[in-house]
């Protein structure tokens, strides 16, 4: 067999047996995404209550009660960023938009005179960032395909501690929020302080609508009455607040990831499929070329005999 067919022969070998890698890890991105969908849904209501009774007890409480967590500093001189993206690759530019995101943010606070301070969830994040020599305040890896409650715990204390002893003046969150498999929309949300944060803002359409449809049903808006006071409610709010805030940004991201891996996966397939065709089609073509080329052959040698 001519050189030229066998080399594309063991090229379509070696694309085959990267093609059934591709789909096996499809295959498991799948699988994984739609265990990671199943807890954001169970995530979602708990999250958007806290939420909720956060930014109603702080409407109650009026001023925000005289506590280290709760104070906004004077002046905003150091930002903290978190990068919240995974600890592998082969997920397209799921990791990568996250850290132009941030270090595009940073930037824009270094140029108003705004130190950032970077703190990374995720291998791949925190590499990034030492690459562009934007060394992490601090990293936090290992657990990014199945994130647990204490590791939120974990990163919220950090921040908060980082805000608390003035490290930090203001933290805000970069994460992917998963909305489909092959639709992830990257968010930028403030944590700290709570007179910024996005826990204050005004009520989505959904929580909204949610809220006139109980209107609709009662005939009288019951009064909220507090026990104890608005301002010590606050104060057990507010950790939980940040550490469920945390939380849900780590499954929100590992539901993209996992998406954005499967579909990447997918077009990768697809891709090696393509090139199996037209590796196939070159292969075909030399063997046709090597047989006419043989048939001429003959054909002058029998001319040559007659003769």
């Amino acid at each position: 067999m001519p050189q030229s067919q066998r080399d594309v022969r063991n090229r379509i070998g070696a694309v085959k047996n990267i093609q059934k890698i591709t789909r096996a890890m499809e295959m498991v991105a799948a699988a994984r995404l739609r265990r990671a969908e199943q807890r954001i849904e169970a995530l979602r209501p708990y999250a958007d209550a806290i939420r909720r009774m956060t930014r109603q007890a702080a409407e109650a409480a009026g001023s925000v009660p005289r506590l280290p967590i709760l104070q906004e500093h004077d002046q905003v001189g150091r930002v903290g960023l978190l990068l919240v993206a995974g600890d592998r690759g082969l997920a397209g530019a799921f990791n990568s938009n996250i850290v132009r995101a941030a270090v595009a943010a940073g930037r824009e606070h270094d140029a108003e005179g705004r130190t950032p301070v970077y703190f990374a969830s995720g291998r791949r994040p925190a590499t990034s960032l030492t690459f562009r020599g934007l060394e992490p305040a601090d990293s936090f890896t290992g657990f990014t395909d199945r994130p647990a409650y204490a590791d939120a715990r974990r990163i919220a204390e950090r921040l908060m501690a980082a805000y608390i002893d003035d490290e930090v003046d203001k933290v805000e969150i970069f994460y992917n929020g998963y909305v489909s498999p092959v639709t992830q929309v990257l968010r930028r949300e403030t944590l700290l302080p709570l007179q910024q944060a996005t826990v204050l803002e005004e009520e989505s359409e959904a929580e909204q609508a949610d809220h006139d449809s109980a209107d609709r049903r009662s005939e009288h808006r019951a009064e909220v009455e507090y026990e104890p006071d608005p301002e010590d409610i606050l104060k057990r709010l507010v950790p939980d607040y940040v550490e469920i805030s945390v939380f849900r940004a780590l499954l929100e991201s590992t539901a993209s990831e996992h998406g954005a891996r499967m579909t990447a996966m997918r077009n990768a397939s697809d891709n090696a499929g393509e090139l199996i065709q037209n590796l196939t089609l070159e292969m075909n073509r030399a063997r046709q070329a090597e047989i006419t080329q043989e048939i001429l052959e003959v054909v002058a040698g029998a001319e040559g005999l007659s003769g």
